[in-house]
């Protein structure tokens, strides 16, 4: 009897300490807490829109050095913005800030401000077209400017702010010109956006490179938050019956999802993942949470500060145990997923979304597009 008393004993406290531990009492947020540090900036006209948040970039950790890149030109307005827009879309390696198709030779900013040489602020945009085609590229860039627009985007007005598609391979320009005339039918005005081939190409001055990451308050005459602007359909997601969930799901992982268990902390599958891709409803595959948002907050289990959109989480009042909590449980599926709590990282919206990883399954980012999940590409870090 005293040996089966000492066994239920312990029983019960690994219970508490399983609920214990996903509690706010457990969360140390000052290692994700980011100082913002005060940046000097250009002069600029007052009624000129400062950048919205900059958001991450999904290229950080992608390895292109066995990729066979391309190149393409954008001009779009002032180029910090551009550059930064497309720095940020999965599938291109890099960027650069310059002047393109004009007339003078080794242009400075000074100079080309004058318009007396023709060159038209110009992003140089390497890509991997087995991750990005460049018809995707050309979808980007008509959702952030207006192509009727001549000579000026935004406030921004002069033959430097013109809009443009250069190539450097002829074989593109038919493709390229197809696009435009697509576009067309999304405006009732005259389409002026240029499609030439490259005549040259200067590096602008270091300082235009990387501008906006390096002055994250500074100029930008494009709403960069495009780019986080995601909507998930849930109708593009099935029930399975349950008896065919007993077959395909884990022990563990049936009772998490369908009977509200909670799985072990520090002895589950994602609680310490640290590579870029989404987390999707295990049961269903609909997309939940993103790697961008996923944070160590030091309780055992896998922890994000939103979900991909806000429409897939449903939340209900949880009183079990004796706690006041609020249970997080999937939009299609209707599984049980874990509760959301109030002590998340301030900078971030102040919510930590605690998640069993017996109610996910994760999808590299080199996996999303084949999967299906290609549109959510760029909100992954």
């Amino acid at each position: 009897m005293k040996g089966g008393f000492n066994l239920r004993l312990l029983g019960g406290l690994l219970l508490v300490f399983v609920l214990v531990a996903c509690s706010p009492d457990q969360i140390d947020t000052k290692s994700v807490e980011q100082t913002v540090h005060p940046v000097s900036i250009p002069t600029i006209k007052e009624d000129r829109p400062l950048a919205p948040t900059v958001t991450s970039n999904p290229n950080r950790r992608v390895d292109y050095s066995n990729s066979k890149l391309k190149k393409i030109y954008f001009a779009g307005g002032c180029f910090w913005g551009v550059e930064a827009f497309f720095k940020r879309i999965y599938g291109v390696s890099d960027t650069t800030s310059g002047y393109a198709n004009g007339t003078g030779n080794n242009p400075t900013y000074e100079t080309v401000m004058t318009g007396k040489e023709q060159f038209a602020e110009t992003v140089e945009v390497v890509y991997d077209p087995e991750r990005i085609k460049l018809e995707e590229l050309m979808d980007f860039f008509f959702k952030v400017i207006d192509p009727t627009m001549k000579n000026q985007q935004g406030n921004d007005k002069g033959v430097q702010y013109r809009t443009g598609i250069f190539y450097v391979n002829q074989d593109e320009a038919t493709l390229i010109e197809k696009r435009v005339e697509q576009e067309q039918e999304n405006y009732k005005k005259l389409i002026v956006t240029e499609v030439l081939p490259l005549d040259n190409y200067y590096l602008a001055e270091e300082f235009h490179q990387d501008y906006l990451a390096k002055n994250p308050a500074g100029y930008c005459h494009i709403d960069l938050t495009v780019l986080d602007d995601i909507h998930v359909d849930p109708s593009q997601y099935d029930v399975p019956d349950k008896k065919e969930l007993r077959k395909v799901l884990t022990e563990d992982q049936y009772r998490v999802t369908m009977e509200n268990d909670t799985e072990t902390a520090y002895d589950n599958e994602y609680w310490d993942l640290d590579e870029p891709g989404i987390y999707v409803d295990i049961v269903t595959g609909e997309p939940l949470f993103s790697s961008r948002e996923k944070y160590d907050a030091h309780c055992g289990w896998p922890s994000f500060t939103n979900p991909i959109d806000p429409d897939v989480v449903t939340y209900n009042d949880d009183t079990s145990h004796n706690m006041n909590r609020t249970e997080i449980r999937s939009r299609v599926g209707d599984i049980h997923l874990g509760h959301v709590f109030d002590d998340g990282p301030k900078a971030h919206g102040g919510q930590r979304y605690c998640i069993n990883s017996a109610a996910l399954k994760f999808i590299p980012i080199d996996e999303m597009k084949e999967k299906g999940y290609g549109h959510l590409i760029n909100i992954v870090e």
